[in-house]
């Protein structure tokens, strides 16, 4: 087997506090926890040697394996096909229910043979703290513990388990209709050891979680002609919220490169301010009022407390329990997937300054309005304080939605959010009739729209450009009809759609903007960037241009995994890069398929 398998081929598994990567020969090569972004004990997607890693390797050499999901459940099946018969690992973890943050969290692999008769050899190499940190290993019987510093685990089966070295294994062998399993139990030092697993405990846990899922997406409203990539894009969402603050992080992953080699490799386990804002019309569109509801109360709380960096009221991006300590540094002992390197633990974007933050932050408060969501007297306090500063402070050169290191620059959609945040700002005062400085967001916003027109346009290309310096294009802002400050018919747009196509698309594929003629202070380059694509379908169905709007989705649609998950960028080969899965990424999938789905049903003179 490849020491690095490519990043398209896992799929996600998660109890909504942290969340593990199987790989398509069942292999959990990443795993983090008890948060999203806690130190690492399965880190082989890093580093094959180091980083540790939880292997079912069949017995069989001519074994052919098969991945999928329990229908509308995120529970993860690889299927074992070899001449002697055909297994099946499922890989869960169950929620908790009570929605408090716990240190105690369970991955289960439900071993079966289903025809034939099958042979296991299970390997579990925990590596902790990235791989820094040492372990004892204790084993005997059908359970093993180990012990780390700040850890321990706790690995229970239905056969016999032996330490080898710092590893523990063992081995069943199965005939058809025959179970086993294994549970994996991460819990704070000197916590109880949780209960040996029974194939009946196993069975009754795995009955319990693909309840809790089918359930759970019965009260999805999408009615549209993609039902399966849309709901697999909404519980991929849901497995990246942490449920204690209603957070969502980036990506599960931190490390993956946007260029294999390339020094592009960032951890994305923290909320932007930007992707859960966006998520929350995600949400509504398919009808998850109680995830919306919470990110906007997670969003309020950053708001109130104005712990930004650099004494600005809003930090693009935090852990999930709201800390804006975000450090940035690297594991240089980490050989990096396929020798990308550096691998980045923290993120130093958090200290930069993007002003389009408050214009999609005051776009998720405003969609509160829908589902009898307002925040209270501080929260629109807090709030009113932020627009006013704003009104003083939109212009100003930041560093961007793309978070560029190649210094600050007067980035066209930083306005244009800033214009969206003082419009909308200035709707909830007036929907709710709430005190608010009416003139001077007014004077604000009408400013930044003169700019905009003025300064964002290029005669050169005819069409709105990345910053004010040049006649770069760039593909944010894509956004600018959603949020209104151009209807999607103006002739100025239609322009800019057409100067995208040129300089920007590449059969469907839509790239954020070209380093080379904007250069961005790294070094290599990146693929198309996949929440621009869908951005791009987007904005081409308001347009009217519904036929290449489907042409363009569908094609997307063909770079979605063996299970519909992706990532956030596409290689010149049509693989998948960067950390995975990507949050982003599919919310611009619900995005774009509920306004094609409506663009479709005007077109062809019907409604639902």
């Amino acid at each position: 087997m490849d020491r690095y398998p490519p990043i398209a081929e896992h799929g996600l598994v998660g109890d909504l506090q942290c969340a593990a990567l199987v790989s398509s020969q069942g292999v959990v090569d990443w795993f983090a926890a008890p948060r999203f972004d806690s130190p690492s004990i399965f880190a082989a997607l890093l580093d094959h040697d180091r980083g540790g890693c939880f292997r079912p390797a069949a017995e069989h050499p001519d074994v052919v394996c098969k991945q999928l999901y329990l229908p509308d459940t995120a529970v993860l099946v690889t299927r074992f096909m070899s001449p002697d018969g055909v297994g099946e690992v499922l890989d869960f973890m169950p929620p908790d229910r009570g929605g408090a943050a716990t240190g105690r969290h369970t991955l289960v692999r439900v071993v079966r043979a289903v025809r034939g008769s099958v042979g296991f050899t299970l390997r579990c190499r925990p590596r902790f703290d990235y791989g820094l940190a040492g372990h004892r290993v204790e084993a005997e019987g059908s359970r093993a513990a180990f012990h780390a510093p700040g850890v321990d685990a706790h690995l229970g089966a239905t056969f016999p388990l032996e330490a080898d070295g710092d590893d523990v294994r063992g081995t069943l062998r199965l005939k058809a209709g025959e179970t086993g399993c294994a549970a994996f139990t991460v819990c704070e030092p000197g916590g109880e050891a949780p209960p040996a697993p029974t194939v009946g405990s196993a069975e009754e846990a795995l009955a319990k979680v693909t309840k809790f899922w089918q359930k759970w997406l019965r009260q999805s409203r999408y009615r549209g002609r993609w039902p399966e990539l849309v709901h697999r894009s909404v519980i991929t969402l849901k497995l990246l919220t942490y449920a204690p603050t209603g957070a969502l992080v980036a990506a599960a992953t931190m490390g993956l490169p946007e260029q294999v080699g390339g020094e592009r490799n960032w951890d994305y386990r923290f909320t932007r301010v930007r992707d859960g804002s966006l998520s929350v019309r995600a949400m509504l569109d398919l009808g998850f009022v109680e995830e919306a509801t919470a990110f906007i109360h997670w969003l309020v709380d950053r708001v109130r407390k104005r712990e930004g960096a650099g004494g600005e009221p809003l930090q693009i991006m935090y852990r999930v329990d709201g800390s804006p300590d975000l450090p940035e540094e690297t594991l240089d002992h980490l050989e990096g997937y396929r020798g990308s390197a550096p691998v980045r633990l923290g993120n130093g974007a958090g200290d930069q300054l993007q002003l389009d933050i408050y214009g999609e932050a005051v776009y998720a408060v405003a969609q509160g309005r829908e589902i009898g969501q307002q925040a209270t007297y501080g929260g629109r306090h807090a709030l009113a304080e932020v627009l006013d500063w704003l009104a003083d402070n939109w212009d100003r050169p930041g560093e961007g939605i793309w978070e560029t290191r190649g210094g600050r620059k007067d980035f066209t959609y930083s306005r244009v959010m800033s214009w969206a945040a003082l419009d909308h700002g200035m709707r909830l005062a007036e929907d709710f009739r709430r005190p608010a400085n009416m003139a001077k967001w007014r004077t604000a916003r009408d400013a930044v729209f003169e700019q905009v027109m003025d300064r964002g346009w290029s005669e050169k290309e005819q069409a709105f450009v990345q910053h004010y310096d040049g006649d770069v294009l760039d593909a944010s802002l894509l956004l600018m009809p959603r949020v209104g400050m151009l209807a999607p018919k103006d002739p100025m747009w239609l322009s800019t759609l057409d100067a995208m196509d040129r300089k920007l698309v590449s059969d469907s594929l839509v790239y954020r903007y070209d380093p080379a003629a904007s250069p961005d202070g790294l070094r290599g380059s990146e693929g198309t960037f996949s929440l621009c694509t869908f951005l791009y379908v987007d904005a081409l169905a308001r347009a009217g241009r519904v036929a290449q709007a489907r042409y363009t989705f569908e094609k997307m649609l063909t770079y979605a995994n063996h299970v519909g998950l992706l990532a956030e960028d596409v290689g010149p080969s049509g693989e998948q890069l960067g950390n995975f899965p990507q949050a982003f990424t599919h919310l611009a999938l619900i995005m774009a398929a509920t306004t094609l789905d409506e663009a479709l049903d005007a077109e062809q003179g019907r409604s639902r």
